[in-house]
């Protein structure tokens, strides 16, 4: 019996969407909730952009996106396709041109911005392009580049002007016989990229790209996000996601997987649960966390570990995960297994022995999967 079958609180009934794919990685419809993220990198440096893309793909993000602005970046893009462990996504701006160049060169998808990539009859010429090397295409609306004649039309941005922008583009791609599409309609502003979203939801089955674009620096970047992504993902909205953060590329990987394991809709990686410490501690909690979350950083195994300083709630939440460690006295603190009782451990060997404890139960679980 699964938890959700005992507790259905804790349900998120996903809204139904087509399914599409992305190189081999398959968005929407029944398959998992993607992380994505792009690299800051000069695409004409191949060498570190394929360093940036692996790293990234090693944080867990399952497709890459990256810009084409120019002609030399076309070439360099197939050379990172070449070598990239993900599907690559080709973010194209202005020039329809470096779209087909990208499709060429193997992207496994073409984002077009539809506030600037021109005339229907150059959507026209990348469509063709993407039918026939294979590639899917994402309607990329954002707030801040919308068409003269909506912002004329509505006169500032606003969920309706975003979601029309992005059904004239769905019409050009599905009048084209084009259905390899997602769509995503980003905002700066919370509540506009939520109210888009949710509109956007009902207009459309298309795959949902979620973003809250140009969400600032890492901490409150993360934040905004979480709200503003966490309330779309709880409401069943949203096929793949993307934390636009003003930090390196793996903390927005990071900080998506969090999101989506938060609420139960990623199972990857070690889930740590830890106490905000206090003078009750018996060890020092914050300190022990971060170094356990540097050293679990190479399990990809689905599983929980409770860190608590002291027997408060320590017992509790052990009961509740794979391994777990609660703060005592006199220099030591129990170690949890499965939920039990294990044994004593002191405080100085307490690290090493939960890192080699958290590796055995990832064996165990990945041998019995």
């Amino acid at each position: 019996m699964s938890l959700n079958s005992v507790r259905p609180w804790r349900n998120i009934y996903r809204r139904k969407s087509r399914q599409i794919h992305v190189g081999s990685v398959p968005v929407g419809g029944d398959a998992p909730i993607t992380v994505q993220t792009m690299t800051n990198t000069d695409t004409t440096d191949v060498a570190a952009t394929v360093a940036q893309v692996q790293a990234t793909a090693e944080a867990g993000a399952d497709i890459v996106r990256v810009s084409v602005p120019d002609e030399p970046s076309s070439r360099a893009l197939k050379e990172i396709v070449a070598e990239s462990p993900v599907p690559i996504v080709a973010d194209i701006h202005f020039h329809y041109k470096r779209a087909i160049e990208a499709a060429e060169a193997g992207a496994a998808c073409l984002r077009i911005n539809p506030g600037n990539i021109g005339s229907e009859d150059r959507v026209r010429e990348v469509i063709r392009a993407a039918k026939e090397h294979g590639c899917a295409i994402r309607i990329g609306v954002n707030a801040g580049s919308l068409e003269k004649h909506l912002l004329e039309k509505y006169a500032e941005p606003c969920p309706e002007a975003m979601v029309e922008s992005g059904l004239n583009h769905i019409r050009i791609l599905e009048d084209n016989d084009f259905l390899e599409f997602k769509i995503s309609c980003k905002a700066s502003d919370v509540f506009l990229a939520a109210a888009a979203y949710q509109a956007l939801a009902e207009a459309t089955d298309a795959p949902i790209h979620l973003g809250i674009t140009e969400a600032g620096g890492l901490v409150p970047g993360t934040i905004k996000s979480a709200i503003g992504l966490g309330n779309l993902l709880w409401m069943g909205i949203g096929d793949t996601i993307r934390v636009s953060l003003s930090a390196d590329p793996v903390q927005e990987v990071k900080a998506g997987s969090e999101i989506l394991k938060s609420l139960g809709l990623r199972h990857r990686g070690v889930n740590i649960i830890a106490c905000p410490s206090c003078a009750r501690q018996g060890f020092d909690v914050i300190r022990t966390v971060e170094i356990l979350e540097k050293r679990l950083e190479h399990v990809k195994t689905p599983m929980s570990l409770s860190i608590i300083g002291c027997v408060v709630n320590g017992p509790g939440e052990a009961l509740m995960t794979d391994v777990g460690f609660t703060g005592g006295g006199a220099g030591s603190g129990m170690v949890y297994l499965a939920g039990k009782q294990a044994h004593k451990m002191s405080n100085e060997e307490m690290i090493d022995h939960i890192v080699d404890q958290v590796e055995r139960r990832a064996t165990e679980i990945e041998t019995t999967s």
